[in-house]
């Protein structure tokens, strides 16, 4: 039965979404983590998604931690979170940005569904420089843009950080 779902979408030319690629895990699960096909299937939904390929490394973590006694949906939700958070602190820290700013940034991105990398919100998240030494600020700040851009297409679109987002505004 899983074979022939995965065959109508490529059929139909569905673009896969992370619903799809947890169901698949779920199947993977309940197969006792042992349906190599599965995964096999989930590798090549990942490749044909433009919306997936930025998450297929953390999709990839996921699986490598799924055993019997995981509950897909709950687990998916917390390794997101953590890795978000672990992510993010990594950046802050290497970047040496400030953190709540940096954190209120990020927050406002999922929520807004975009990466504002123009006007004056990412100065505000840049550690104080020289603004009259050279183009160090600016490339520092490209750096810090780019950086961000590869977080937040990590993770928007996985409906946890959003959710996370609308809980914090109400």
């Amino acid at each position: 039965m899983v074979h022939l779902f995965i065959n109508r979408v490529h059929l139909f030319n569905i673009d896969p979404n992370i619903d799809y690629i947890l169901m698949l895990v779920e199947q993977y699960h309940e197969g006792n983590c042992e349906d190599k096909e599965i995964l096999t299937s989930i590798r090549k939904a990942v490749d044909a998604s433009m919306q997936l390929r930025s998450k297929k490394e953390l999709i990839e973590a996921f699986i490598n931690r799924v055993n019997v006694d995981t509950q897909v949906t709950t687990d998916w939700r917390r390794f997101v979170l953590t890795q978000e958070e672990n992510d993010l602190a990594k950046i802050i820290m290497a970047e040496k940005l400030k953190p709540e700013e940096t954190r209120k940034f990020v927050s406002n991105a999922f929520r807004d569904g975009v990466l504002k990398t123009t006007g004056t919100e990412i100065n505000k998240l840049m550690p104080p420089v020289s603004r009259f030494g050279g183009s160090g600020r600016a490339k520092k700040k490209q750096g810090v843009i780019e950086k961000l851009k590869a977080f937040f297409e990590k993770y928007f679109g996985l409906g946890i950080t959003e959710m996370q987002s609308e809980k914090e505004e109400n």
